[in-house]
């Protein structure tokens, strides 16, 4: 049996790599919009492709947090 591939994010906070599959990057989408997402290397987040969104959501753990109340808006600084 085959292991699920994944893709090295960036370092966490304790130093280690974040790995999200990417048969899950391919569902992913935003909440608020329901636009697809990107992975942000830099900054261990996925962030909404979505030209009126953009929210940046937080990957803690290998488990990216698809929650609104969670995200960062970067147009707001």
């Amino acid at each position: 049996m085959s292991e699920p591939k994944g893709r090295v994010v960036t370092l966490d906070t304790k130093g280690d790599a974040v790995k999200i599959d990417d048969w899950l990057l391919e569902i992913l989408v935003c909440p608020k919009c329901h636009s697809p997402v990107r992975v942000d290397e830099e900054a261990s987040e996925l962030v909404c492709t979505g030209a009126d969104c953009g929210l940046a959501y937080p990957v803690r753990d290998d488990i990216p947090v698809m929650l609104v109340d969670e995200a960062r808006d970067p147009a707001k600084g």
